[in-house]
């Protein structure tokens, strides 16, 4: 596969995730411009991820934090602070999300390139999270407040391999995020279990809307505490219909381009 074949397979795959995007968004009656595409670039070589902003795609999530900040460096300056109305090719610069487990020690680290983690899922993270954004801001002499946006990880489900808080210590956590003037919390974060039958995902993503509706209708959290991140390449449609507002997708992104890329490192 030459340079214009995978690049012309990518744009198909984006194009593709997109539609199916739109579609089930539609059958839970929401607009596609309500969810947004993360691309999980874990896999992908660094040709191929630098296509994906072009596409469209400027929201690229890392589940650790060394790769995370060598792409970061790689791809050039980035978009700082949370995304707001649809990516655009025009804005065709990524912004940085952590979706994997954050070790504390990994924090300062992280900060100087990526200011959206999905995997809170402490309040001692929470309180190093704070002490490095307050660190960092006065380091930098930065003339606005550094701010993290961070989702609370839940694990709906109890199972051990699955990183997050059980939904009973989603509202402690939550006040302790709110006590942080560096903070802010946008959301909750969940994983289901692997399952060939994506329909098996769903009470799972169910459970995490309903949390946080519960959180929100008992005024634990504000408005900016709306969103959901869940669903993967292979149960991301199902998520969509159950109110995901991010949707982290990699394979089904890369598919058929990777094993070809004659750049691929």
């Amino acid at each position: 596969m030459d340079l214009f074949e995978w690049r012309q397979r990518l744009a198909m795959n984006v194009a593709v995730v997109r539609a199916r995007v739109a579609s089930s968004a539609a059958r839970s009656g929401r607009s596609p411009d309500a969810v947004r595409i993360v691309g999980v670039t874990k896999y992908a070589s660094p040709a191929v991820m630098a296509e994906l902003p072009s596409l469209g795609i400027t929201d690229l999530g890392e589940n650790r934090v060394q790769q995370l900040v060598e792409r970061a460096v790689a791809a050039g300056p980035a978009q700082v602070g949370w995304p707001s109305g649809p990516a655009t090719a025009e804005a065709a610069r990524p912004r940085w999300h952590m979706i994997g487990h954050l070790q504390r020690n990994k924090v300062r680290q992280l900060l100087p390139h990526c200011r959206i983690v999905h995997s809170v899922d402490s309040e001692r993270l929470v309180q190093v999270l704070e002490q490095e954004a307050a660190r960092l801001e006065t380091a930098s002499a930065a003339t606005e407040p550094v701010r993290v946006d961070v989702l609370i990880e839940v694990s709906v489900t109890g199972e051990e391999s699955k990183g997050g808080v059980p939904p009973a210590a989603t509202a402690p956590l939550a006040a302790a995020i709110a006590g942080c003037r560096h903070l802010l919390l946008r959301g909750l974060m969940t994983m289901a279990p692997l399952n060939p039958d994506s329909e098996a995902a769903r009470p799972v993503f169910a459970r995490l809307r309903e949390l946080l509706g519960t959180l929100r209708s008992g005024g634990v959290v504000g408005p900016s505490c709306e969103h959901l991140s869940m669903g993967m390449s292979q149960d991301y449609e199902v998520a969509v219909e159950e109110g995901a507002t991010l949707v982290r997708i990699g394979s089904a992104l890369f598919e058929g381009i990777e094993s070809d890329d004659p750049r691929r490192t």
